[in-house]
């Protein structure tokens, strides 16, 4: 039994749909084509329901129906960073990268189809910006004109929920007419700091459980050395920023304490981890996060089983959501998703009715 049911489309590890079942939804079709990180959904969800790779040209008869449809469609091709390297490289961007940027349309294709009564997309921030805006109004207009939702955006920060500034849209679509607002997002009114997601390091946390691929902490509870920065590799990000820094850069490393807030963790972290480094003190070379603090760093608590390699790991976290962000809009848009389903139920009702009222009129 479930208030509801979805499908999670471009599903990744599962952050979007953990946010969904927080307030009792039940999934019926998921989509992953990173073989990665399906292994990773589905050593933590089993997915029952029925899971395929590609959605790309995917039938939609073939799609169970359903509620609400979510989908975290490809950012790369709308990222700040994306678009840079792109460039760089003489690649398209944006609608024009034809292997990430359209697959927003088969998201557009799906909902025309299957008429979920709800729906949630998520994305970089940039993706308001980008193409001087037009990539954005190109969306609306296919989401509100012409697949006729109501929809509402906004851009969220998960400073509130986590230690890590990392800014997102949010699109949230209703079918019928809904009195959906923003102003009902429950925001937290304390920000928490690293100290709440690092290793303690006191011996009091377990070093090594079932949930991991491989301890990440000593017998002791220190954490392993092979996350702490070798001379060269710290040398060398050193001299890095002090170089962009002589040329009015902004470029570097992002070190931080235990009672800061990191930046964005990125799908790189698994580089260099340049962009949060925990300091140990004077003296010493920074670390990198641990897979499991990268984890928590997200939002997934201890109990997400962590299958994969430290790379696959850094690049399965930096690629997810916040998942209290996500379990936060879903609570916002539970009793609009509920009264849509009722709307739809009464209407369908009066169908039914209506050849018997129209023989009673004729008689």
């Amino acid at each position: 039994m479930a208030d509801f049911t979805f499908i999670d489309l471009f599903a990744g590890i599962g952050g979007i749909r953990l946010g969904f079942e927080s307030i009792g939804g039940r999934c019926v079709f998921s989509s992953e084509w990173n073989k990665w990180s399906k292994n990773t959904y589905q050593a933590n969800f089993g997915a029952d329901e029925k899971f395929i790779g590609d959605i790309v040209d995917y039938p939609t008869e073939d799609i169970p129906e359903h509620d609400v449809l979510l989908a975290g469609f490809p950012c790369q091709p709308f990222s700040i960073a994306g678009v840079s390297k792109k460039n760089a490289l003489g690649r398209p961007h944006g609608f024009a990268c034809t292997t990430q940027g359209t697959l927003f349309f088969d998201v557009a294709r799906i909902i025309a189809d299957k008429k979920p009564k709800a729906f949630l997309l998520e994305n970089v921030k940039n993706l308001i910006s980008h193409n001087r805006g037009q990539t954005f109004k190109v969306i609306k207009e296919v989401l509100e004109k012409e697949l006729k939702y109501q929809i509402f955006w906004k851009v969220i920060d998960g400073k509130p929920w986590v230690p890590q500034h990392r800014e997102r849209i949010i699109i949230v679509g209703f079918k019928n007419p809904t009195t959906f607002t923003w102003d009902n997002l429950e925001i937290p009114n304390e920000f928490p700091v690293l100290q709440n997601i690092l290793h303690p390091e006191d011996g009091t946390e377990n070093y090594h459980t079932e949930n991991s691929c491989e301890p990440y902490t000593t017998e002791k509870g220190k954490v392993q050395s092979k996350y702490i920065l070798s001379d060269r590799l710290w040398q060398y990000l050193q001299e890095y920023a002090a170089k962009h820094k002589a040329r009015g850069n902004g470029f570097g490393y992002g070190l931080v304490g235990r009672n800061d807030t990191a930046r964005t963790l990125s799908a790189r972290y698994y580089k260099d981890g340049s962009e949060i480094l925990i300091s140990r003190g004077e003296g010493n070379n920074p670390r990198r996060l641990t897979p499991r603090e990268c984890a928590r760093l997200m939002g997934f608590d201890d109990s997400f089983r962590i299958i994969v390699s430290d790379t696959q790991a850094y690049k399965q976290f930096g690629n997810t959501v916040i998942v209290p962000v996500i379990k936060a809009v879903a609570k916002a848009m539970k009793p609009h998703i509920e009264a849509n389903i009722i709307h739809d139920r009464e209407e369908n009702q009066i169908v039914k009715k209506l050849p018997n009222m129209e023989k009673a009129i004729s008689a």
